[in-house]
């Protein structure tokens, strides 16, 4: 694509250029180049201004693409009967985060999200299970929702000591978070075969795929997507935005 834009430039410099202008017969190839070029080397900024333009405008279209794409699974993204739901849950605005548990960014951003359930208890978090780190990623991510399925009270807890492990997240590093939570380990072990597990795994990479999601963590709050550990400030930002006038971004 940025070869195509300077090849646009090229040529839209060579026509609009003064010495290109005052030809009034063709000009051969290689004279066209010169022009070009000593145009493109006088005015260098012209190229700069037109990636950083080709580049706004590649991000807007990304990002009208997502909230497109947000309004045809809204109801599965932000009530789901298979989703995992922290603080209030009837909190006048909803954070949704992906995540996986090997995943270095996420372990450091749950501070963010520790930090703003315990100051705004009008808040609802929604978790997103959404292993893309590998197979223990997966098999973590298995437990989880396994837990979920059985206790829901006690995910928090299996959340915390799980994204608080130093040891690679697999499936016996997350049975060992979930006994330390207090789980009925038989009862989590038989419900790792349970094909909702399988299917709630499923639904997650289902709408990350609609949302464009890669990589974790990613948020959604409102309309509006948010790619990465951005920090507690730009998350409460947006979260007061939302409160404020009803967009992420007012």
């Amino acid at each position: 694509m940025k070869k195509l834009l300077l090849a646009t430039i090229a040529a839209m410099a060579f026509v609009f250029s003064p010495l290109a202008q005052a030809q009034d017969t063709p000009l051969a190839r290689g004279d066209v180049e010169k022009i070009v070029r000593e145009y493109l080397i006088g005015n260098p900024e012209i190229i700069r201004e037109a990636l950083q333009e080709l580049e706004r405008r590649e991000m807007a279209a990304a990002s009208k693409a997502r909230t497109e794409a947000l309004s045809g699974v809204a109801d599965i993204l932000f009530d789901s009967t298979r989703q995992v739901e922290l603080g209030n849950p009837d909190g006048d605005v909803t954070l949704v985060e992906f995540f996986d548990y090997n995943c270095g960014y996420c372990k450091r951003a749950m501070a963010d999200m520790e930090k703003l359930l315990q100051e705004d208890n009008k808040l609802r978090v929604v978790l997103k299970e959404f292993p893309v780190l590998g197979q223990g990623s997966v098999e973590a991510a298995q437990v989880a929702v396994a837990v979920n399925m059985i206790a829901p009270d006690k995910y928090h807890d299996f959340h915390r000591n799980l994204m608080g492990a130093r040891s690679q997240a697999n499936k016996a590093s997350a049975l060992a978070a979930a006994r330390e939570a207090g789980l009925d380990m038989d009862k989590v072990e038989a419900s790792l075969d349970d094909p909702e597990v399988k299917t709630s795994i499923q639904e997650v990479y289902m709408l990350a795929n609609r949302l464009g999601l890669t990589g974790t963590p990613s948020y959604v709050i409102g309309d509006d997507v948010v790619m990465g550990a951005v920090g507690y400030d730009q998350l409460k930002g947006k979260i007061d935005s939302m409160r404020n006038c009803g967009q992420a971004t007012c």
